[in-house]
């Protein structure tokens, strides 16, 4: 079936428009960036009011921004389990090493190895899941820690100029 021969429907669901037009821009425009400035003509000639596209402009903007403080707060989890992994393969190729040396084979080390692993897979699974609400949990508390640090910081970067001057 060609494109001559399907017939579009009357009316469009919220989504379907959206679609559309999502298309539609990406084709006109061989850029890959609109201004700011086109933006809101091309909202002027979709009559969406300058209000609600201003509110939409903020809400991007904040979800962009969380968006950005998740994907750093995943960077932060993963280099933290990257540390509690290597310190598994020391740890566990210590005793390793040790059960070799003083038994001539591998015996008790194989427990540590799996009484450490545990915890390890748990905190594996931990990281790498990034929906939910023990997610969204342990993101609010790590930004928050970090929002209180950068006050605490500021606060004595003010200090130190104070008594400097």
């Amino acid at each position: 079936m060609s494109a001559s021969e399907v017939q579009p429907p009357q009316s469009y669901r919220k989504e379907e428009v959206q679609e559309i037009l999502h298309l539609a821009i990406a084709r006109k425009t061989e850029v890959e960036e609109l201004s700011r400035t086109q933006l809101w003509e091309i909202a002027a000639e979709l009559d969406i009011d300058a209000d609600v596209l201003q509110v939409a402009e903020n809400d991007w903007l904040l979800q962009k921004q969380r968006q950005e403080k998740k994907d750093e707060f995943n960077q932060y989890r993963q280099g933290q389990l990257k540390r509690k992994v290597i310190r598994y393969a020391i740890i566990n190729s210590f005793a390793m090493v040790l059960n070799f040396l003083a038994a001539g084979n591998l015996s008790w080390s194989l427990y540590i190895l799996l009484f450490l692993g545990l915890p390890l897979t748990l905190d594996t699974f931990k990281t790498f899941q990034t929906e939910g609400e023990e997610y969204e949990q342990a993101f609010q508390q790590w930004y928050l820690k970090k929002e209180i640090k950068a006050s605490i910081s500021s606060v004595w970067n003010r200090i130190k100029t104070a008594w400097g001057s």
